[in-house]
């Protein structure tokens, strides 16, 4: 059973958000989901749907400048005046407290995908008090060098563009060789997934796709660079479980090498239950590749045993 509401995010913000309820009242843990960047939760109806069967509630938003907290055309493709990408984390911060105010005995687990992921370890470094795990889907790293010359790029756009105006280039910069390794390409979103069908959904919705602004991608470059600091990366509970899901085939984890340098920082950084799986041939979207079936069973295999765990630990 799906429900959509309103609630109050960061600074009173109104955020769209859905819940997947357990319909035998038998719940056992929440998955709260962050999607990535030019989607909206809407498309995680399928992996809803199946964790729900498995005993699992699952709530998620549209964050800031996506889908239906962004109806109006000032809104769409960029996320605030200042500390953009804080703002998003604290507005999936108010949803987990939201959630543990309707199932306060029940353990809250992270799900992020792709600038999800990034959200979601900035989400970690700063408050884990109802958490009790982290999936990363599709997450990487950026070389501190591209990073440096990407936020030098953002500053200049959002100085001679405006915060709110569309950047072409900086989307070109993004994402412009993402598609390279996927010729003959069909469309310009090849790299998102093997399913044809699951790609021409994601060209055909109205709330995915789209050139971001210059703010949105100083935020967002900005965010990458904090989250990858190693003092941050400490300030994670080293206890924390953490799971690293990627395609082989993904460029946004640069082809598994981006994943393995998140993993390395975190193991670098002291934290002691961190695991990852690449799945062969799949490329940035897990959740809609032709294999999503025993992708979303690995999930739920790595929930079962967190769930065992805290089960052994009362």
């Amino acid at each position: 059973m799906k429900q959509s509401f309103y609630y109050r995010g960061h600074q009173e913000k109104e955020i769209f958000a859905q819940k997947w309820e357990v319909e035998n009242h038998s719940a056992k843990g929440v998955v709260q989901i962050a999607h990535g960047m030019a989607e909206h939760i809407g498309r995680y109806e399928y992996f809803a749907n199946v964790l729900t069967q498995h005993g699992y509630i699952v709530y998620g938003n549209d964050h800031r400048g996506h889908g239906q907290t962004a109806l109006k055309d000032e809104e769409k493709r960029f996320f605030a005046e200042e500390n953009g990408f804080d703002t998003v984390v604290y507005d999936m911060i108010a949803l987990t407290k939201h959630i543990s105010t309707e199932h306060p005995r029940l353990p809250i687990f992270l799900f992020g995908h792709s600038m999800g992921s990034f959200l979601t370890r900035r989400y970690i470094q700063l408050d884990t008090e109802h958490i009790h795990g982290a999936m990363l889907s599709g997450t990487g790293s950026i070389p501190s060098l591209s990073l440096r010359g990407g936020i030098l790029a953002a500053k200049m756009e959002k100085k001679r563009k405006g915060l709110r105006s569309a950047s072409p280039l900086l989307d070109k910069l993004s994402f412009g060789q993402y598609n390279k390794s996927f010729h003959p390409a069909r469309t310009p979103f090849d790299w998102l997934s093997q399913d044809n069908d699951a790609v021409d959904l994601y060209v055909n919705d109205p709330y995915c796709g789209g050139i971001f602004t210059a703010g949105f991608f100083y935020d967002l470059l900005t965010g990458i660079k904090q989250i990858s600091n190693l003092a941050n990366i400490k300030l994670v509970p080293l206890n924390l479980p953490i799971y690293l899901i990627s395609g082989e085939q993904d460029p946004v984890g640069s082809y598994t090498k981006g994943v393995l340098k998140v993993y390395n920082d975190f193991k670098k950084a002291g934290l002691q239950d961190i695991s990852y799986r690449f799945f062969k041939e799949c490329r940035h979207e897990l959740l809609n590749e032709l294999n999503k079936d025993e992708v979303i069973e690995d999930i739920l295999n790595w929930l079962n045993v967190q769930i065992d765990k805290k089960t052994v630990r009362v």
